[in-house]
């Protein structure tokens, strides 16, 4: 049936969820847990812990000098790190890519996590793990480096204001485009951000927290660092990997969720146009968790408020997180 012919039809669950109001809405950290965080911190070096203020690595090291590294952002929940051994595959995918050899094994590593967690008492934290191609000379050739860094840092992070989860974001669309996938894949998770830094710039200049940006073609991609989702007629839409966009492990899970509640879900093709006559919006990422966005490039998403479809699904992923089988 053509596009313009077909009516929108409500969104019907049909399994246990609901879409009454979150029972236990997203717990984005908060500004008081970061007291914790600004003492007694240790941080994970090569088999070694170290008071944050003391953890160093050379500046000789070519992560610094040209951003030759791969890293993981992840989230613990109740001393539980959520997807781990997900998280650690697309690390040494990503390791792979750019022929750096990570001195451990994915057990050896995974061990590492739960240790340095352990060791700072966190419950509740953001893990970032960082691999570096290690210390070298002053030139590019990483034929020239040598012992590879491997960091886990177990903190707090807080990316956006409570109320924002509960209210929704206003972004912009950036000129700076994703990285074209024949120069650097944006699947790889690298330590050069520079060009998602960029839209980000464009972002805060612009009054938003956050950005969105297209892929060479013109094609919606993701956001600064964040995947996006919207709700069209009932079905949840997402960009496909191809369109130049890392696989989100959040993105993963929400998709999963919403097959579960057998919500329609297709990974295509998408436009700004899309996004400008979307019903709902939102953005999924580690350390962002599930965000509504209720407004893009001074439109309104819908009505302007965070969707039912949107709700589910952050309350769906809020239970998830805290499940120990998930």
């Amino acid at each position: 049936m053509p596009a313009e012919n077909q009516r929108s039809v409500p969104f019907q669950p049909t399994t246990a969820l609901s879409l009454r109001p979150s029972d236990h809405p997203p717990q984005p950290f908060n500004k008081h847990l970061h007291q914790h965080a600004m003492s007694g911190i240790e941080v994970y070096i090569n088999g070694r812990y170290y008071p944050k203020e003391e953890a160093k690595i050379s500046v000789y090291d070519h992560g610094l000098l040209y951003g030759d590294g791969v890293f993981e952002g992840m989230r613990a929940y109740a001393g539980r790190v959520f997807r781990l051994r997900q998280h650690l595959v697309r690390l040494f995918e990503s390791a792979a890519a750019i022929l750096l050899e990570i001195p451990m094994s994915l057990e050896e590593l995974e061990s590492a996590v739960q240790a340095t967690l352990q060791r700072n008492s966190l419950q509740d934290a953001y893990i970032r793990l960082v691999v570096t191609r290690g210390a070298g000379s002053l030139g590019l050739d990483p034929a020239r480096t040598s012992d590879p860094q491997v960091i886990i840092i177990a903190d707090h992070i807080e990316l956006y204001p409570r109320e924002l989860y509960e209210n929704g974001l206003r972004i912009v669309t950036a000129s700076t485009i994703r990285n074209h996938p024949a120069a650097l894949n944006p699947r790889i998770k690298s330590l050069n951000y520079l060009n998602n830094i960029m839209a980000k710039i464009e972002g805060r200049k612009a009054g938003c927290m956050e950005a969105l940006m297209l892929n060479v073609r013109g094609e919606v991609a993701e956001c600064t660092g964040d995947n996006i989702f919207i709700v069209r007629r009932g079905e949840l839409l997402t960009p496909s990997i191809d369109a130049g966009i890392l696989e989100g492990i959040t993105r993963n899970a929400v998709i999963e969720l919403a097959r579960a509640a057998s919500i329609p879900v297709r990974e295509c093709t998408l436009t700004r146009h899309d996004v400008y006559v979307a019903e709902e919006c939102f953005l999924t990422g580690s350390a962002a968790e599930v965000i509504p966005v209720i407004e893009v490039d001074e439109r309104p998403i819908g009505d302007g408020r965070v969707g039912p479809l949107t709700h589910l699904l952050l309350r769906a992923f809020h239970d998830l997180v805290r499940n120990p089988d998930a």
